[in-house]
């Protein structure tokens, strides 16, 4: 007889579970390739395989009869939950060097399928016939490595951190091949172990999702089916993925890449404090990647160019306040999200403000008054140690009399812990310092951060930070509290942020400066019944009250705003928006040419319509008109974003316009930006793109024609052409500044 102590103990040892045990249960299968369980939980086995897949699509190997295929799937989209109309096979295999994913996509009318874009990158991808993957391969359920094709073999990847902050520009290597038959299409994946960072051990468990997308169908379907409410990005929701088993990856091996460049190109610049023209220029430079581990690893850069870099797209700016554009820059996107601070930006929440400072911002490094600055070199060092993800980025630019710009060392520390099943705390430290003589001390920036995440609709985050700069000893801190909860059919966010007058983070951006800001947001979203609106997704109402006053007290922003949105199952989506505002102007601007708003109070309505055509249409893009008050005087706004005019599968024109007639007592004037980029894609690894761009706010007129070849995988030959012009002479737009620059690159992996 056992003992009443001894078997509590036992029981005690039987229910006992280690608090680190991840919450999703993983069924153990032995044969079978795919496991549901009635809680939704999905677990796939990945099979080993002695020969390596033959790249072309075809899928005519013996393995695809051998090994069961993954065929069930659900829908995301339009019925939620639903099994998938058309049927799909995939299969998930590994061999000493690669993972491969194959799938067979069955279609029942393979004439429909949209198919309209080859384009390296594109984002206009996921409204075609596509198949995308997604490892979480620390299976920390929160970070995400991310590859996408169509039926024409496109190439797409990124990375995700804390299921959002979604990374377009990354690339590694990787290839797909495709082939479209009369009965659908098939897809084959091949994804080197050395492109992807994980933990230590040869037995590996990782998350992973599969998703389909019908286009011709608007059917998004999953392997494993992420709330619907998370809408386009919720193939990031990796908490919601299946787990991948019986994985095996090689022996641990350093990693070691070297990227070497080389470079020759004319460059004239009319506007320099000495300006030029038609001045030679060559050199060259190199990457280096080492893998310090599996999951860590160090970058180092030696006379870094940036001259593949596209022209930055004209913006109108009718605020006080300066404009922030993206970083596009290769050698600062792999590992851009861990340096994110604040946690913004959650997955199906409703974002951050523009006025949040952005405590790092790369673009503070390498360019200063709109001009590039030389950078003599640097080191990164990114990735995960046990429970920490650690991020360390130090870079010297050099003296440039044409930027105005003295020799400076910039230097980042960042340091976060995953804590409770979706939350963290993390540490950013920056350092800015002018290397040269008589410089003055370091501008210094201090920060705190924490996400709370009970689920992917309820998220409490928010940030505490100081800075230190020369001269400034006023109020130096800023903060953030921000809720937010959203699901599919109700949301509500609340946020209070400040920032102190002498708040100066000089290795980010601010566009707001001594002010206290409160945001209150509700939304209401129903999906109507399918048989009384068979083309609706849903209807969308939010209203949202925003106040902002300095830290004496003085109102300086204030409004209201009232939306109405519906969203439709073939992409396309109407919008009304309604605001009312209050605006304080403390210091008389320019908003336009010999036009300047003085100072006071300014109350103003505005009334904005506009409809977004869905990307599988051959026009599409969002046209926009906007009527209202502004400065005690009237403006009318038209505009198309997101333009894009399908001419072919292979070339495409893409037109942003935007015209305001602005009427106000002190002038009137009118401001209009016009671009259009047109691509021409001969495959998915080669392009020509030109981008055109006209602004008469600043009058200038641009020109940027690129061609790049990816003759091997991350190995590229470019060829760029652009100059500026000033249009404020009559006849042809006088040069400012040209170049013209060839530049070709050889990525050796060891």
């Amino acid at each position: 007889m056992i003992k009443p102590i001894r078997l509590a103990w036992l029981v005690l040892v039987a229910c006992w579970r280690p608090q680190t045990v991840i919450a999703q249960r993983v069924p153990s299968i032995q044969e079978k390739t795919v496991m549901r369980t009635a809680d939704g939980a999905v677990t796939v086995r990945a099979t080993r395989i002695t020969e390596a897949i033959r790249l072309d699509g075809r899928l005519d190997e013996q393995v695809y009869s051998a090994i069961p295929p993954i065929d069930e799937w659900f829908q995301q989209e339009p019925h939620e939950g639903s099994p998938a109309t058309e049927r799909t096979e995939a299969w998930i295999m590994f061999d000493d060097r690669n993972i491969y994913i194959s799938a067979r996509c069955w279609d029942s009318h393979p004439e429909r399928e949209v198919a309209n874009e080859m384009r390296r990158d594109s984002t206009n991808i996921i409204q075609n016939e596509s198949f995308t993957i997604i490892f979480d391969t620390f299976h920390d359920r929160r970070n995400g490595t991310f590859f996408q094709t169509n039926s024409l073999g496109a190439l797409r990847d990124a990375m995700s951190t804390d299921e959002s902050n979604q990374n377009n520009d990354w690339n590694t290597i990787w290839d797909v091949r495709t082939q479209r038959t009369n009965q659908g299409w098939t897809v084959e994946f091949v994804i080197p172990f050395k492109s992807l960072r994980y933990g230590q051990g040869k037995q590996q468990t990782w998350g992973i999702n599969l998703r389909r997308i019908i286009g011709w169908k608007t059917e998004w379907v999953f392997l494993s089916t992420p709330p619907a409410y998370l809408g386009n990005p919720s193939i990031l929701a990796v908490s919601k993925a299946a787990t991948l088993i019986g994985l095996e990856v090689p022996e641990t091996r350093k990693m070691v890449e070297i990227k070497p460049y080389a470079i020759s190109g004319l460059r004239t610049d009319l506007a320099a404090k000495e300006p030029f023209a038609n001045k030679g220029d060559k050199h060259f430079g190199a990457d280096v990647k080492y893998g310090i581990t599996k999951s860590l690893t160090l970058d180092l850069t030696y006379n870094t160019d940036f001259a593949q870099v596209e022209d930055d797209t004209q913006q109108v700016n009718l605020t006080r306040f300066n404009l922030q554009f993206p970083e596009r820059r290769e050698f600062f996107l792999e590992g851009q999200g861990l340096f994110a601070f604040g946690n913004t930006r959650t997955i199906g929440g409703g974002g951050g403000s523009t006025n949040t400072p952005v405590l790092f911002f790369s673009r503070r490094i390498g360019l200063n008054n709109g001009r590039p600055v030389p950078i003599a070199g640097g080191g990164r060092l990114t990735g995960r140690a046990g429970a920490y993800s650690i991020g360390l980025l130090n870079i010297q630019s050099k003296t440039d009399l044409p930027s105005a710009s003295n020799a400076t060392n910039f230097s980042v520390l960042r340091v976060r812990r995953n804590i409770l099943r979706r939350s963290n705390v993390g540490v950013l430290y920056t350092r800015r310092m002018e290397t040269g003589r008589g410089v003055a001390p370091p501008g210094e920036t201090f920060g705190v951060d924490g996400l709370y995440s009970l689920s992917t609709a309820f998220n409490i985050n928010g940030y505490y930070a100081r800075t230190k700069t020369a001269g400034f000893q006023g109020d130096d801190h800023s903060h953030l509290v921000s809720f937010d909860y959203g699901d599919d059919r109700y949301g509500l966010q609340a946020q209070n942020l400040a920032v102190g007058a002498d708040f100066n983070p000089q290795t980010g951006f601010l566009r707001r400066t001594d002010f206290k800001r409160n945001f209150v947001q509700a939304r209401f979203s129903p999906r109507p019944s399918r048989n009384h609106w068979k083309s609706i997704r849903r209807f969308v109402y939010s209203a949202n009250v925003e106040y902002i006053e300095n830290n004496a007290g003085r109102l300086d922003f204030r409004e209201q705003e009232g939306l109405f949105a519906i969203e439709m199952l073939n992409g396309d989506q109407f919008n009304l928006d309604y605001t009312r505002d209050y605006e304080f102007i403390p210091k008389a601007f320019e908003i336009s040419r010999a036009v300047y708003v003085p100072v006071g109070g300014y109350t103003y309505n505005n009334f904005l319509a506009s409809y977004t055509l869905g990307t599988r249409r051959s026009l599409s893009g969002n046209v926009s008109y906007q009527e209202g008050q502004l400065y005690n005087g009237t403006k009318r706004s038209i505009g198309l974003s997101s333009g894009r005019l399908k001419m072919s599968s292979q070339l495409a024109v893409e037109p942003t316009i935007s015209f305001n007639v602005v009427d106000l007592p002190y002038g009137q004037f009118t401001t209009s930006v016009i671009s259009a980029r047109t691509t021409f894609t001969l495959n998915p690894r080669t392009f020509v793109s030109a981008l055109t761009q006209y602004a008469s706010g600043s009058r200038t007129f641009s020109t940027n024609a690129r061609l790049r070849w990816e003759y091997r995988p991350a190995s590229e030959l470019f060829v760029v052409y652009s100059d500026g012009r000033d249009t404020t002479l009559k006849g042809y737009p006088a040069l400012v500044n040209r170049a013209f620059i060839v530049k070709i690159n050889r990525l050796l992996r060891f």
